[in-house]
């Protein structure tokens, strides 16, 4: 196992305190932290020390693809580390988006080839469905609730305007696209005075206090009506929300340990000054009932849990050890990232032993043998789903 090194983003809705914190170190920090990636996307990869020198953890993978990915791994995914692991912490609410699934990557970043670099909207051609573990209590709208809740909600604001959306969405789940697309086209020149108007309207209650703060943040934007149709998700600790492709989200703020296949495809529908392509997010929405969003982990043996995801690009365990439960060995193959969340915990694949302390991560290649980790701590194991 070799220490790995990961870069933290600086976006502006990330935390000057979280990521901070889970490594030792002051704070507040000099600038927003927003995500600190573990992983060899291209975007901003991790990198290994060898003798003095720091070297890009996608180089050594494309290099060297059969040692660090194996073959299996290898045949599946191509020369690439298929997961990217995230340590996310938003003050901030993120944009409204979702992601495509494979083939619908595949289609437009083939058709974005023609467009001008500043109207694509696919950055490579994999899909991203993504899983969020709560670090810290943890607040996110995830997928669309019942459309009929939704539809309560924006009637009680007594917005005229907003009839013919309230009107669709109490046909069922078969008018939630009309709902989306109603709203996300409304009239630029009339979008502020639309908000204002639900802002000042006299309803309380949780969506009307979501709807003006999120409006105080983006005002004019019209997704902040769209936040309205999803699921108010509240983590706690250990709690996780998935994402799979089509699925409306943001993040609104808290801390979590993220994996996702390594892309960076975003499709954006709101709560954001970056440029929002809406018919192509309505084309990649899934306008469906999300029934339960929130994910429990599930015991898989002594100190050892994870969630259950439908996908074989990634797989998140994890591991505490301590006093009750001194050493756990996983028998995971292919390539592994290590994260420490709390503590101190000793990484052995049989190629070498690594103590990693909080905020620290460890990478090991497909060589490696069976994982074996122990000291008294908390961590988060990244592979793949090929079993």
């Amino acid at each position: 196992m070799e220490l790995l090194y990961g870069p933290i983003r600086d976006y502006a809705w990330g935390s000057r305190s979280a990521i901070a914190l889970l490594q030792g170190r002051p704070v507040p920090s000099a600038g927003p932290e927003a995500e600190l990636w573990l992983g060899a996307h291209p975007g901003a990869p991790a990198s290994v020390e060898r003798a003095g020198l720091r070297h890009s953890l996608c180089d050594l993978v494309r290099a060297e693809p059969g040692q660090w990915l194996g073959q299996r791994v290898a045949d599946r995914f191509g020369t690439r580390l298929p997961f990217l692991l995230k340590v996310l912490a938003a003050d901030a609410p993120l944009s409204l988006q979702a992601h495509p699934d494979a083939e619908q990557a595949q289609a437009g970043y083939a058709a974005d080839a023609a467009r001008p670099e500043g109207e694509r909207n696919y950055s490579d051609p994999h899909h991203k469905p993504e899983l969020l573990v709560a670090l810290t209590p943890f607040e996110a709208l995830c997928g669309f609730r019942e459309p009929t809740e939704s539809a309560d909600a924006l009637a009680a604001f007594g917005v005229p305007a907003l009839a013919p959306v309230v009107d669709a969405l109490r046909t069922g789940p078969a008018g939630l696209r009309t709902a989306v697309q109603t709203l996300l086209s409304w009239p630029i020149a009339e979008r502020v005075e639309l908000l204002a108007s639900v802002v000042a309207a006299p309803a309380d209650g949780e969506d009307a206090e979501l709807a003006r703060r999120l409006a105080a943040a983006y005002p004019g934007d019209p997704g902040v009506l769209v936040a309205l149709l999803l699921h108010h998700v509240r983590l706690v600790p250990g709690e996780a929300i998935w994402m799979p492709a089509g699925n409306l989200h943001a993040y609104l703020r808290g801390c979590g340990v993220e994996i996702m296949a390594a892309s960076d495809n975003v499709l954006r529908g709101g709560l954001t000054p970056k440029r929002v392509d809406a018919d192509e997010l309505m084309r990649v929405l899934r306008f469906e009932v999300l029934h339960d969003p929130v994910r429990t982990a599930q015991p898989v043996g002594p100190g050892v849990a994870c969630w259950s995801v439908p996908v074989d690009d990634f797989a998140l365990h994890r591991v505490r050890v301590g006093a009750e439960v001194p050493e756990v060995t996983l028998a995971l193959p292919g390539p592994r990232v290590v994260l420490c969340g709390a503590g101190s915990v000793t990484v052995d694949d049989g190629a070498g032993a690594l103590t990693i302390g909080s905020g620290q991560a460890a990478v090991g290649t497909a060589a490696g043998g069976p994982l074996h980790l122990s000291g008294a701590g908390e961590a988060y194991v990244a592979t793949t789903g090929l079993r």
